[in-house]
């Protein structure tokens, strides 16, 4: 819908357009898995290459049960397009596994990582020339680094660039230093940005500057409490936040370091002491 809206406004060939707005391949896949308990599962896993004009193509891996392959192959048009928007020369993709990742122990999160980076990798869905993965939602930089050991155990004697497989790993595995904050940091920097357009903030009918104001965190992840602590660091106020299955709120704002210790000891914003309300989905 967004696409043909856009789609308007250009003086593109129709058929160019019929074939940026679909997947130039997709993938699907589905495994057994035997958990940690003995019971049998099946996994599907989803990959999908949106344009390859531009190669190795880029875009995350999530972990969700929310996942399908409509939902990825939208995202990977997305990731072609932000690229092109920024001139950085990708295509775009995504990827994803349906599962509910903290319904897993890490063992199993392990193997199903694994498993599912060795059917990429056969299938032509992943490698340093190719496709290049980055955590998403339900990822983090340590299935980064179990795609990254995988790839490499299998193409590494072959392929000295084999570790670049995958962007997001450790610092101490290969990844860069400043990567597990840059997203967050960067949706703060655009806001303090925007909030610094004296004509757009009289538009909004705001002041300039984003000191004093009220912000609503949509999501606590690495990104959303990186965004949240950049803000509150800068003198916003963090009044609300949200994840999966609760929401929170306090009219004095909320404290995104306490609020990161909380959700670590008990994975969830649910009970946080500091919250004046509290909403479960």
């Amino acid at each position: 819908l967004f696409f043909d809206r856009a789609a308007r406004y250009t003086d593109i060939d129709p058929g160019m357009l019929q074939y940026i707005r679909g997947s130039h391949a997709v993938y699907r896949v589905s495994f057994p898995f035997q958990r940690d308990d003995g019971t049998l599962e099946v996994i599907m896993g989803y990959r999908a290459h949106h344009n390859s004009h531009c190669t190795p193509l880029k875009g995350g891996i999530r972990f969700s049960e929310s996942v399908d392959l409509q939902e990825i192959e939208a995202l990977a048009a997305l990731m072609t397009f932000k690229c092109a928007v920024v001139n950085v020369p990708f295509g775009g993709a995504k990827g994803g596994v349906r599962i509910d990742p903290h319904q897993y122990s890490d063992d199993e999160l392990e193997r199903i990582t694994r498993r599912f980076t060795c059917e990429l990798a056969s299938s032509g869905f992943l490698g340093p020339s190719v496709d290049v993965p980055a955590p998403d939602l339900g990822t983090g930089p340590k299935e980064m680094s179990w795609i990254a050991d995988t790839y490499s155990s299998i193409y590494g004697d072959n392929d000295a660039n084999a570790f670049a497989c995958v962007t997001g790993k450790p610092a101490q595995f290969g990844g860069i230093a400043g990567r597990l904050e840059a997203t967050g940091l960067g949706v703060y920097m655009g806001i303090s940005e925007f909030m610094q357009q004296e004509d757009l903030m009289r538009k909004a009918g705001l002041e300039r500057g984003l000191a004093g104001k009220s912000f609503v965190i949509q999501g606590f992840g690495n990104v959303g409490y990186h965004a949240a602590k950049n803000i509150h660091d800068n003198g916003g106020r963090i009044v609300a936040v949200s994840e999966m299955n609760t929401a929170i709120y306090s009219s004095n704002g909320l404290d995104p370091e306490e609020l990161l210790f909380y959700v670590r000891e008990n994975d969830s914003l649910r009970g946080f002491p500091g919250a004046e309300q509290e909403f479960r989905g």
